[in-house]
């Protein structure tokens, strides 16, 4: 008896060895910092801490930003980033060939929402590519090349609709407001430049700082967030420089509204005309000289 209770008391320690708590591999010195500095507990305090990192080196700056436009994203929906409904470029159903690709060749877009009777009602999405087979095939229907419409409310969160583009294969949706009208619409670079930044396209090449450069024709095609400074320099005018700093702003300002593609305002004896819009701001202008006014010849 004894001997079986001995032995039993030897096998009784060994099912605790399971509850024994894993080892912490973290060092001393390790534990030592977090206890003294926690982690941060907020947002805020995480994008303080992200800026604290590229501070002593630790972390890029483009890898912060990019963090911190994730976390901004987190935070935002559809409606803040698109394209407002009166800035869409559409295509009407019904409208001759011609003046479709005209619109196409215009905008440049890979993608096109399109309408049928009015612009809010949208009835599919036609790529740019798919156009060339009526030229080819004139008796095919052009309803048939539509690919179907996606629609998403202002209130989407971007976190939740680029995980839609990515599983859903689709580049473009159509934004609705809360009575089911066209709001705007959203593509997958909208949302990758909240995270990246400003995506670079077709008119991007920065082939100098200013944000001037001169075309084939003699006029000019200017950058929308080129300083004003820069523009007078380039231009040798005496535009304000006081309320704006962005030849944009400054556009948009004597418009009293954001310009939109084709639109032109004229200033100290430039025309402004609007080559891309995006975003609620002006990309691109193509910039040129207004013809002098002829002296009247009342007095000769």
């Amino acid at each position: 008896m004894q001997r079986h209770f001995a032995a039993s008391k030897l096998s009784d320690p060994q099912p605790s060895r399971h509850l024994r708590p894993p080892a912490d591999k973290r060092s001393l010195f390790d534990r030592l910092v977090e206890f003294i500095s926690p982690g941060p507990d907020s947002r805020a305090e995480l994008i303080a801490t992200l800026a604290d990192a590229e501070q002593r080196e630790l972390i890029e700056p483009e890898s912060r930003q990019m963090l911190e436009g994730v976390l901004r994203m987190a935070d935002m929906s559809a409606g803040d980033v698109m394209v407002a409904a009166p800035r869409m470029d559409l295509l009407d159903i019904d409208a001759p060939y011609d003046e479709l690709l005209g619109v196409v060749i215009e905008t440049a877009h890979s993608r096109f929402p399109v309408y049928e009777g009015r612009r809010d009602n949208v009835i599919g999405i036609l790529m740019a590519k798919d156009l060339l087979k009526l030229q080819r095939a004139p008796e095919l229907n052009l309803r048939t090349l539509l690919r179907p419409a996606v629609f998403v409310p202002e209130s989407k969160r971007l976190n939740e609709l680029l995980r839609d583009f990515r599983s859903n294969r689709n580049h473009l949706a159509i934004v609705i407001d809360e009575f089911g009208q066209t709001a705007g619409l959203i593509t997958i670079e909208d949302v990758l430049e909240e995270i990246v930044g400003e995506i670079e396209d077709e008119f991007d090449d920065h082939d100098e700082e200013s944000g001037v450069y001169t075309l084939a024709d003699g006029t000019h095609r200017v950058a929308g967030d080129t300083s004003i400074a820069s523009v007078n320099e380039a231009f040798g005018l005496h535009l304000p420089e006081t309320d704006f700093e962005t030849i944009g702003g400054l556009v948009a300002h004597e418009l009293g509204r954001v310009p939109r593609r084709g639109e032109t305002v004229d200033l100290g004896g430039l025309r402004f005309a609007v080559m891309l819009a995006r975003g609620g701001a002006v990309r691109w202008f193509r910039v040129a000289r207004l013809p002098a006014k002829r002296p009247s010849s009342d007095g000769a």
